[in-house]
């Protein structure tokens, strides 16, 4: 909805300055996305805002809910019926939910083995379509009655964030605006593959919103084999680029490396991922995130496998015992195809399906 069009209206129609508030208030803090539920509204005015705007951009919705009831993934219909993919996932404390959002159609970047780039791009979403999609869990937690609040956005669904740069940034302004849905900036999270320009930009006009970087490998075959964007952006190129991000913010940046079984996972790929962070420098700011692959079930063949749990946990103690911060991340959602790397605007036939 666009609110500079919403003021307007309401001017126009002799409605005191307070009704924008009001319906701010409503929207991006109770996540009530019709003008009929805005009580607090003349019933007049509910009607004729209902007739001449929609608060949420998109037409229809499914969702799946997974068995464990940790990851809830929405199928969302845009109104050109383009589809785009979010998953709403259980956060490390009891009742703080993380929410993960796309900010393209599809994605250009065709990392071997990522979902959403086996289809390639269709199109850019608007800033409205970006935080549309933290409005709408907003909205489905309160219709479903799910305890707990967002505590946390990231920029990891479909799509290249910073490929979208002018749009995500608005949507960034939105998150953090008081007056709308107020998230603390070291709450959100944007990742990107290397898109040098994008980092150069976002470290100005967001100096205390977390970046993450997609690496997955750290020598230029088999980065380039995995992700083509290394042949614009190479692994030197990148680390010069951190290392003037990190001189400046002196905040923590997440590198994010996905486990693939006799690909990137032995201690010889451990070795040079550690040499590689090392030329970077300021290794108390980079934490590994340790992602084991999550097979893109029933959408396209994947010629990748999943690194065991325990090659997993001896990468993770590799790292660690050299100086490096690592973690691996914990998948929800695989069995509604949500996690890290699934989303691929597919519906989960098999899965709890919910439509609206």
């Amino acid at each position: 909805m666009d609110f500079k069009k919403l003021e307007k209206f309401l001017k126009d129609e002799g409605q005191p300055a307070f009704r924008l508030k009001q319906i701010k208030k409503a929207v991006f803090q109770d996540g009530i996305i019709s003008f009929d539920e805005i009580s607090v509204l003349p019933k007049i005015l509910r009607d004729l805002s209902e007739k001449n705007f929609k608060i949420m951009p998109f037409k229809k919705s499914e969702v799946f809910v997974s068995g464990d009831k940790k990851a809830y993934k929405a199928i969302l219909y845009l109104v050109d019926d383009k589809i785009i993919e979010t998953v709403l996932m259980e956060g490390a404390i009891e009742n703080n939910w993380s929410l993960c959002v796309s900010t393209q159609a599809g994605c250009a970047m065709r990392c071997a083995f990522c979902a959403t780039g086996a289809g390639g791009f269709i199109r850019n979403l608007s800033a409205e379509e970006i935080w549309g999609q933290v409005l709408f869990w907003k909205s489905y937690m309160r219709k479903e009655k799910i305890i707990g609040k967002i505590s946390n956005v990231v920029y990891m669904g479909m799509g290249e964030p910073f490929n979208n740069l002018e749009n995500v940034f608005e949507s960034i302004k939105i998150l953090i605006d008081k007056d709308a849905f107020g998230i603390g900036q070291r709450s959100i999270s944007v990742s990107t593959c290397g898109i040098l320009p994008g980092i150069e930009k976002f470290a100005k006009e967001f100096p205390q919103v977390n970046l993450a970087i997609s690496l997955h490998a750290a020598n230029d075959k088999l980065r380039s084999d995995l992700m083509p964007i290394n042949k614009s952006y190479n692994l030197k190129d990148l680390a010069g680029e951190l290392k003037k991000y990190l001189s400046k913010s002196k905040r923590k940046v997440f590198i994010e490396y996905i486990l693939l079984d006799g690909v990137n996972d032995d201690l010889k790929n451990a070795r040079e991922l550690i040499n590689y962070l090392r030329s970077i420098g300021y290794p108390h700011l980079l934490h590994m995130n340790l992602i084991v692959f999550n097979p893109p079930q029933r959408i396209i063949e994947s010629p990748f496998k999943p690194s065991s749990r325990n090659q997993a946990r001896k990468f993770q103690e590799f790292l660690k015992s050299n100086g490096f911060n690592a973690t691996i991340r914990k998948s929800l959602g695989q069995d509604i195809q949500g996690a890290c790397g699934q989303l691929a605007g597919k519906s989960c036939l098999s899965a709890d399906r919910q439509i609206s």
